[in-house]
């Protein structure tokens, strides 16, 4: 039991980020509790989220939750995605500042907010993963211009094309018209399924011409995106597909035996 509970503190203590969030929000819980006088706001911003967390930090329930899920010990942390966190963070402080009569402790207590959360957060917009919008869609304008090539016109039947693992988690988000072999499940390594045209196109540092043909094939895949600096051994034209567009370094090549 106590191997699991530890288990249950370091994801608590992963999930909590830079290590101010957790106290903080246990400290906005306790206050709720004490000084709401709405018994609803009291429950569902001060006692439920207490007792989910103190209920994610009983080994009992990782137990159950891993025997009613196959993929338990990887998403039980998700749990803790039911918790109102900044909700109950903000509310708190709102309330605690309408508690204060006199303005200029009002105003203190306002500036100690403010530094806090200048302390203990981050500037987003410094993110490595943060970069200018290109559209209004919010992903790579690259994405887009491929999909408007091969997505299917009103009333046609939908089409299904193999991408490169780092375009599949945009496809869906702009045409659902366009299907693939594999998605996001691929992408994450430690969910480690199996897919066959991801076998072939993703996993080898040479691309197998043939075997990725043969695997398209098998999953009726229409289309085929390949980045220009990935290697393959042979040539997809040579085997009978059409090259119809160069978008952004990425070839799209056409079927004609699944598109008959």
């Amino acid at each position: 039991m106590y191997g699991i509970f530890m288990e249950c503190w370091v994801a608590l203590k992963l999930y909590g980020g830079n290590g101010a969030l957790l106290p903080l929000f246990i400290v906005a819980s306790v206050y709720i509790v004490v000084s709401e006088k709405d018994i609803r706001k009291k429950i569902v911003l001060g006692i439920l989220p207490l007792l989910i967390l103190i209920g994610f930090l009983f080994p009992v329930t990782k137990i159950v939750y891993v025997a009613l899920f196959d993929d338990g010990s990887d998403t039980y942390y998700r749990i803790l995605w039911i918790i109102p966190m900044y909700v109950v963070i903000g509310y708190s402080a709102c309330k605690a500042l309408m508690n204060i009569r006199k303005d200029n402790v009002r105003r203190g207590i306002l500036a100690l907010i403010v530094l806090i959360i200048a302390v203990t957060g981050s500037f987003v917009y410094a993110n490595q993963y943060m970069s200018v919008a290109e559209n209004i869609y919010h992903i790579p304008q690259n994405v887009i211009d491929i999909c408007d090539v091969i997505a299917p016109e009103d009333g046609e039947p939908r089409v299904r094309a193999a991408f490169p693992s780092e375009l599949v988690h945009f496809v869906r988000q702009y045409d659902t018209d366009i299907l693939m072999p594999y998605g996001r499940e691929m992408v994450v390594t430690q969910w480690d399924y199996y897919n066959v045209v991801y076998e072939v196109m993703e996993k080898p540092e040479v691309i197998d011409a043939k075997a990725l043909l043969e695997a398209t094939r098998q999953t009726k895949c229409h289309y085929i995106v390949l980045a220009d600096t990935r290697e393959i051994d042979g040539s997809l034209s040579d085997l009978g597909l059409d090259a119809i567009a160069n978008i952004d370094g990425y070839t799209i090549y056409e079927d004609p035996e699944v598109a008959k």
